[in-house]
């Protein structure tokens, strides 16, 4: 993963331990003070919520605990690899698009950022510049051509 995809998972793990988790045990605790506990509603979402908050922490903290941070400033190169920014042709329309290749925690396809395990991400790793990848997704075969390779 890169730094920039673990930092929002760290902000993320510290507003769930330091703000969520806090708020909810005050919701259980109000929850309770209105009485019988089978028939409270909201005493039973405020569980939820917490039983969702722990799993998402525990979750976090393991990718966290894991996370094999790469330093795209020590990476350079022609041959497409976890990091690079690639630019890509669609052989059938020539529309070229710029993806940069993510660990699956920082996929984003809105910020054209695309997961080193997704179709597309696994066809292109390994190509070089004038290298066709061929995609099998659910909407059939595409095919790109790699126009560019860089690293930030």
């Amino acid at each position: 993963m890169t730094a920039e995809g673990l930092e929002p998972l760290k902000e993320e793990l510290h507003q769930l331990k330091a703000v969520e988790r806090h708020a909810v045990i005050k919701q259980i605790a109000e929850a309770r003070e209105h009485g019988d506990l089978s028939e409270n509603a909201e005493y039973h979402a405020a569980r939820e919520r917490q039983s969702f908050i722990e799993g998402r922490i525990l979750e976090l903290e393991d990718i966290i605990s894991r996370a094999d941070v790469i330093d795209l400033s020590k990476l350079s190169g022609k041959t497409v690899r976890f990091g690079a920014s690639v630019t890509v042709a669609d052989v059938d329309s020539d529309e070229e698009t710029t993806y940069q290749i993510v660990g699956p925690y920082e996929a984003d396809l809105k910020k054209h950022k695309i997961s080193i395990q997704s179709p597309l991400g696994r066809a292109l790793i390994g190509k070089t510049i004038g290298d066709t990848a061929e995609v099998t997704a659910p909407g059939g075969g595409k095919a790109y051509e790699i126009t560019g390779v860089k690293f930030k």
